[in-house]
C-alpha cells in the first residue's frame, strides 16, 4: 500500500508481523521512523492488550501522539483485544475503565479505531472517533468446518444467559442448534441472604432468631435433597438427561447449573468472547459431559487471556477435548507448552484486510460475515 506506515507496540509483535506479511508492507521501525512534513502518511498502529495492560495503553498513546506531531494524515489504532473491555459498566463506585481508555485514545489524537469482538456491543458508544468492531465468528466458523469432521452433529452452547446472542449468531452461521446453561446461586431465604432490599424485616434476636435459622436450614436441606435426587435419577429415570449440577463459586457459595437444550450424543461448542479464569467453563464442560451425555466439548473463545493456572486446569480436565482461541491476545510460549489441547486460530488475515479496505476507502462490512 502506498503512503502507508504500519507500526507496532511491544504487546504483540508476532501478530503485527503476520499482518504486514499479508499486506506486503514492511513494518516501520518505531525507534527511528520520521514522518514527512507533508500530510501523506496513513498510519496504522497495531497494539493489542496483553499481560502488561497498563504499559500497552500508555505506549499506544505515546505512539499516537508522536504520529500526530509528525503530521500524519490519518492515524488508525488497531487493537485486536481492547484493554479493560470487561469493565464496561459501573458496579458500585467503580470506574468505567473501558470508557476511560477510549477517552485517552481520543485525547492522544487517534482518528479511527479497529478492534475485534468487544465484550459488550454498546461499548461502541464510548468512542469519540469512528470505530469498526470486527467479528471473529466467520474465522471460527470456517475453522470448525475445516477441522472438525463431526461438526454437523454439533450444538453451540453458551455458559451463561448473557452470551445467548453471541451463541445464536454462531449457530445460525453453522446452521446448528443452540443451547444455554443457566446458573442460579443458592438462596437461604425468600429474598436471598446476599441480596437485601429496603423492605427486609428487622434482625431477629433470641429464640426467634434460632427458629428462623432452623427453618432456613431445613428448607436448604430439602432443596439440596430434591436436586440430588434429580441428579442421581435424571428425568424419568434416565441418568443422561439429568440436567442439574451443584457447583461452588469463587465466594464458596453453592450454585446450581441447568442446561436448557439437548446435547445428548452431540459435539458441543462451548462459546464465549473471552476466556480469562476457566472455572465456569470447566463446570459447564463437566455438566455437559457427565450429566447431559455430550460426546465432546470444545471450548471456543476469541480472546484467550488465560490468567493464572487456567491452562493447567484445562489440560487436566477430562471433559474438555480442545481449547480453541484466536491470536488476538498474546499467549506466552510456556503456557502453550503446558496445554496440548490449546489450538490457536490466526486472525491476521481479517485484520490485514480491514487495514487495506480502510486505507483504500472501502467498506469493511464484508468482513462481518465473511472470513478472508
Amino acid at each position: 500500500m502506498r503512503n502507508t506506515s504500519i507500526l507496532t507496540g511491544s504487546s504483540h509483535p508476532e501478530l503485527a508481523a503476520l499482518v504486514c506479511k499479508k499486506l506486503g508492507t514492511p513494518l516501520a521501525a518505531t525507534t527511528s521512523k520520521k514522518f514527512s512534513n507533508k500530510e501523506t502518511s496513513d498510519v496504522f498502529i497495531i497494539q493489542s492488550g496483553s499481560t502488561q495492560m497498563n504499559d500497552n495503553i500508555i505506549e499506544m498513546c505515546i505512539m499516537i501522539q508522536a504520529a500526530r506531531i509528525g503530521s500524519a494524515k490519518r492515524i488508525t489504532a488497531v487493537l485486536p483485544y481492547f484493554p479493560y473491555c470487561k469493565q464496561s459498566k459501573r458496579k458500585g463506585r467503580t470506574s468505567i475503565t473501558a470508557k476511560l481508555v477510549a477517552n485517552m485514545l481520543a485525547v492522544a489524537g487517534v482518528d479511527h479505531i479497529i478492534t475485534m469482538d468487544l465484550h459488550a456491543s454498546q461499548m461502541q458508544g464510548f468512542f469519540q472517533r469512528p470505530v469498526d468492531n470486527l467479528y471473529a465468528e466467520p474465522v471460527i466458523a470456517k475453522w470448525i468446518i475445516q477441522n472438525i469432521p463431526e461438526w454437523k452433529n454439533g450444538v453451540v452452547v453458551s455458559k451463561n444467559a448473557g452470551g445467548a446472542k453471541r451463541v445464536t449468531s454462531l449457530a445460525d452461521a453453522l446452521r446448528l442448534d443452540f443451547a444455554l446453561i443457566h446458573k442460579d446461586r443458592s438462596r437461604s431465604g425468600p429474598q436471598g441472604h446476599n441480596r437485601p432490599y429496603s423492605g427486609m424485616p428487622k434482625s431477629l434476636h433470641g429464640a426467634e432468631a434460632d427458629a428462623e435459622k432452623e427453618r432456613a436450614e431445613t428448607e436448604a436441606t430439602d432443596l439440596i435433597a430434591s436436586i440430588s435426587s434429580l441428579t442421581d435419577a435424571g428425568v424419568n429415570g434416565d441418568t443422561k438427561n439429568a440436567a442439574v449440577s451443584i457447583v461452588a463459586d469463587t465466594a464458596g457459595e453453592q450454585s446450581t447449573i441447568t442446561l436448557v437444550g439437548d446435547v445428548k450424543g452431540k459435539t458441543v461448542f462451548l462459546t464465549d468472547d473471552i476466556i480469562d479464569g476457566c472455572q465456569s467453563f470447566l463446570d459447564a464442560a463437566e455438566h455437559l459431559m457427565k450429566k447431559c451425555g455430550a460426546d465432546k466439548v470444545y471450548i471456543i473463545a476469541t480472546h484467550g487471556v488465560l490468567s493464572g493456572d487456567s491452562v493447567e486446569k484445562i489440560q487436566a480436565c477430562d471433559s474438555v477435548h480442545r481449547l480453541v482461541v484466536t491470536n488476538s491476545f498474546p499467549i506466552p510460549r510456556e503456557k502453550m507448552d503446558k496445554c496440548r489441547k490449546l489450538v490457536t486460530i490466526d486472525i491476521s488475515t481479517t485484520l490485514s484486510e480491514a487495514i487495506r479496505r480502510t486505507h483504500n476507502g472501502e467498506s469493511v462490512s464484508y468482513l462481518f460475515n465473511n472470513a478472508e
